[in-house]
């Protein structure tokens, strides 16, 4: 295993930032005194501050030594979860994220209760909860715990603790608002770490050429044969469009930051720039993974290759403020985990059964219900090593329990004979079929369907249900899809309005030039 010498400059380096990053938030953030305050941040949000705050939450600490590692081990085919990104996110402000803001919820499964019933609602929050916790939270802490272990020597659980409390602070203290402005503040510093690291591998590489030749062609190729045991290209239509659809659309953790926004177009501008922010990441974090194939073409894990990159080619000092970056990264994850996990909880569970409950008791209830989430999280991340292949097959869980969640939000949004019936069945039984479907494929090995194309059976099975029983059972009311149901009036009306607002102010163009600039990515990449 490679030893890495931490300097007192990248201590000090380290320290100093994670004071800053926690107290300029809190200073923003000032008190908290309601609901919206503390879980939507007062509904004010500007879209730099959603965009920021977007693409830090999504680039958790796993992502940051993870994509590199895969860009080590698998080549830039890892690159299709981000550049759909950009797709995906074009599609949310297109035809969901009004209806969200429309809704003046605070949480998805409060919109599922608007559309279909509480049922749905609860059924989808406790989904939430559940991924926020167990998988989210838990794997950004425990993936940013083996790198602390690894430079400072220090027990798991320690290193778990740590950064959890560190994520904490924001959390409890600040609310969202609070939140948004700390992922602000990570999201400059995770491009400019992955940057710097990003540079120092190009200046010590012969070539482009010697990459190339290490690598293979195969390697810098987006697009895989439908036989590639990881990103089959056809996977990209049944699998990575489905889990994207469900991150970024409908997954509490995310949409969260656009419920704030100030206003329509705060939210869409704010959506398009996180996507605009994902299509570097090619370059910042996944392409170093590969270069380094040849500077360190005998590492025997390649997860080592982040922090090899950091130690071996930065200057003291230089490693420290990517270290930061790396503390960013998870930090950032986890305080809007936790910051998720307790609007579910207070806004889904406490404030149906306690309805006269105060602003205060609200605030009350989401910072006792955010330190619960971040104890659970402590305790389950360091258990997460005694599931060594496991833990692989809970990175591909999302394929088989997130289609009936998509098919859900989209049946409802754009179908106005979905029932709550049919959305309930389908929550209820998809999922469930999902997870018997994960332990048969993934762990007993009785199938041998690749993940990606598991999502799109999951998917097509969930549709089935949808249509299925909505269509045994009696049509929903009039006002459960008028103002809910997408139909052309809203473009149209929507067109008269954007007549009135100069052409770089205008989504529309924003998404064409989004759609451009990955369409040349993905040429060069092709």
């Amino acid at each position: 295993m490679p030893q890495f010498d931490v300097a007192v400059i990248d201590i000090a380096v380290l320290v100093g930032y994670i004071l800053l990053a926690r107290l300029i938030p809190l200073w923003f953030a000032g008190a908290q005194e309601n609901a919206d305050d503390f879980f939507l941040g007062g509904r004010d949000f500007v879209w730099p501050l959603i965009g920021f705050s977007l693409f830090a939450t999504n680039m958790s600490g796993s992502s940051f030594v993870g994509l590199a590692g895969a860009g080590y081990n698998q080549g830039v085919s890892v690159y299709n979860y981000e550049w759909s990104a950009a797709i995906i996110l074009i599609f949310f402000i297109f035809f969901i994220l009004p209806f969200y803001l429309r809704s003046d919820v605070y949480t998805m499964p409060g919109f599922l209760e608007q559309r279909f019933d509480y049922r749905s609602r609860r059924v989808f929050s406790g989904i939430n909860l559940f991924f926020n916790m167990f998988i989210d939270a838990a794997g950004a802490l425990y993936a940013g715990a083996l790198v602390f272990v690894l430079l400072f020597d220090i027990p798991l659980w320690g290193a778990v603790a740590t950064l959890a409390l560190l994520a904490a602070v924001i959390s409890v203290f600040g609310g969202l608002k609070a939140v948004v402005v700390s992922d602000t503040i990570q999201a400059v510093m995770l491009i400019l770490g992955g940057s710097m690291v990003a540079v120092a591998a190009y200046a010590q590489i012969p070539s482009w050429g010697a990459v190339v030749e290490t690598a293979g062609e195969d390697a810098l190729s987006v697009f895989k044969p439908p036989s590639d045991p990881n990103m089959p290209w056809p996977g990209l239509f049944t699998g990575v469009l489905i889990i994207g659809t469900y991150f970024w659309t409908s997954n509490q953790l995310i949409v969260q930051r656009t419920l704030g926004a100030r206003t329509m177009n705060h939210g869409r501008w704010g959506s398009l720039f996180a996507g605009f922010l994902k299509l570097p990441v090619l370059f910042f974090m996944i392409l170093p993974g590969t270069m380094a194939l040849v500077l360190y073409p005998n590492l025997s894990n390649a997860d080592m290759v982040f922090p090899v990159l950091v130690f071996d080619l930065l200057p003291a000092g230089a490693s420290g403020l990517v270290l930061a970056a790396l503390v960013a990264a998870i930090t950032s994850s986890i305080d809007s985990i936790l910051n998720s996990a307790s609007t579910l909880v207070t806004m889904d569970f406490v404030k149906p059964l306690y309805p006269e409950i105060s602003d205060r008791g609200i605030v009350l209830a989401g910072r006792v219900t955010t330190v619960v989430a971040l104890l659970v999280a402590i305790l389950w991340a360091p258990q997460i090593a005694t599931f060594e292949t496991l833990w692989d097959y809970l990175q591909s869980v999302l394929a088989y329990t997130t289609p009936p969640i998509v098919a859900t939000f989209l049946g409802g949004i754009f179908w106005t004979r979905a029932n709550r019936h049919g959305a309930f069945a389908t929550l209820l039984l998809g999922v469930s079929l999902g997870v018997v479907f994960f332990v048969l494929n993934e762990i007993q090995g009785v199938f041998a369907i690749q993940f990606l194309y598991a999502a799109g059976v999951s998917f097509v099975i969930s549709v089935l249900i949808l249509v299925g029983v909505s269509l045994w059972t009696a049509p929903p009311p009039a006002e459960k899809t008028e103002e809910l149901t997408w139909n052309a009036s809203y473009w149209h009306a929507e067109t008269e309005e954007l007549k009135g607002l100069a052409w770089w102010q205008n989504y529309r163009y924003h998404s064409v030039l989004l759609v451009l600039c990955t369409a040349v990515i993905l040429y060069f990449f092709a």
